[in-house]
């Protein structure tokens, strides 16, 4: 049985896949209805306010629900939010059966979804299913951790150079590690760069490509600007859509109505965009705010786009610290290199030992 669970939870995820890029602030969920080993509904996290991966499952298997098994990727919620409780949808289709690949760690469920679903007489099965777990990494840690999941990404030369001493650096990489950089910005809930940036670059960090596209609608991050004296211009493109610019309390007045003090460290960007419902944290800046994460202890994975072409000594590192020591040096954990074009993606974990 257990053998046959994990089938139907697979067919779940791959659904839940089909979510990842407009459900956040929610977790992205995946849920199959069947009955005698034939799917019979199928849904997917709709954007927030939309309906949940259960009720979506409901409607496309309409009448059949009743006396169905519902396969879930994440507990089925029970409390009221933007939408009514999954568990009341469940159980007013008449579902006999539910299992679930992974708790909800949300403070509201915990468990409380399964139990009110046994106690109404439904039959509940916890099947852990380790796949799953990697889509809604960031809905978990803000709820867990109350702070969002945060990923740093690079790219660089094979002599670990991010741009030319002049600042020249478009484009170290080819068009497919740029394309899919834009995977990562539809994965992200808030891109996060420095004025140095903006300045140089004048960037619009913003998802383009239709593959990350719901109905050919976008759900683009918000962009979050350090800028401690508030020097964005009033018509850099980064301030074309949702965009927040961080500042000192000694900076001038600025046109833009996004605008908050800040504090100069990692942990009050993320409390803030904790606040915001940000699940998923990219940084896409330079090596000073590159090392400012890197050396915070809060950063979760390092993505390094390398290029096959050496700059040189006298181009920009890839971060801005010294170390003096082998002792001083940031502990990483290669989890995946991979071909894209003629470039390798090197992903990182960044370890929890990760020097202050």
């Amino acid at each position: 049985m257990i053998e046959v669970d994990c089938a139907f939870l697979a067919v779940a995820l791959e659904q839940a896949r089909k979510g990842i890029y407009g459900a956040s602030p929610n977790p992205s969920v995946g849920c199959v209805l069947v009955r005698g080993n034939e799917v019979i509904g199928r849904g997917f996290t709709s954007p927030a306010g939309g309906p949940h991966a259960e009720v979506c499952a409901i409607r496309d298997a309409g009448g059949r629900a009743r006396g169905a098994t519902a396969y879930v990727t994440l507990e089925p919620c029970c409390f009221y939010g933007r939408t009514p409780p999954c568990t009341e949808a469940l159980l007013d289709a008449g579902v006999a059966r539910v299992v679930v690949a992974e708790i909800d760690p949300h403070p509201d469920v915990r468990g409380e979804g399964m139990r009110m679903l046994e106690r109404a007489g439904v039959e509940v099965e916890h099947v852990p299913f380790d796949p799953v777990l990697q889509i809604n990494r960031g809905f978990r840690s803000r709820q867990t951790r109350g702070r969002p999941w945060v990923r740093v990404k690079i790219a660089a030369s094979l002599d670990g150079r991010t741009a030319m001493a002049s600042g020249e650096s478009q484009w170290i990489t080819g068009p497919e590690a740029r394309a899919d950089v834009q995977r990562l910005r539809a994965e992200s809930c808030a891109i996060v760069t420095g004025i140095g940036t903006v300045l140089a670059d004048d960037p619009q960090l913003t998802v383009r490509d239709e593959r990350f596209s719901r109905d050919g609608v976008f759900r683009q991050p918000l962009r979050v600007v350090l800028d401690r004296g508030l020097r964005t211009p009033t018509d850099a493109r980064i301030l074309d859509g949702e965009c927040l610019l961080l500042h000192s309390d000694d900076a001038a007045g600025h046109s833009h109505d996004d605008t908050c003090l800040w504090d100069g460290e990692v942990r009050s960007i993320l409390d803030l965009l904790t606040e915001r419902e940000a699940n998923e944290v990219l940084v896409e800046a330079g090596a000073t705010v590159a090392q400012l994460f890197m050396s915070s202890g809060l950063v979760d994975e390092l993505v390094v786009y390398q290029a096959p072409v050496i700059l040189g000594a006298s181009g920009r590192p890839m971060l801005s610290g010294c170390i003096d020591t082998l002792a001083e040096a940031h502990p990483l954990d290669l989890r995946e290199a991979a071909r894209i074009g003629e470039d390798t993606r090197l992903t990182f974990a960044v370890r929890p030992d990760l020097p202050a």
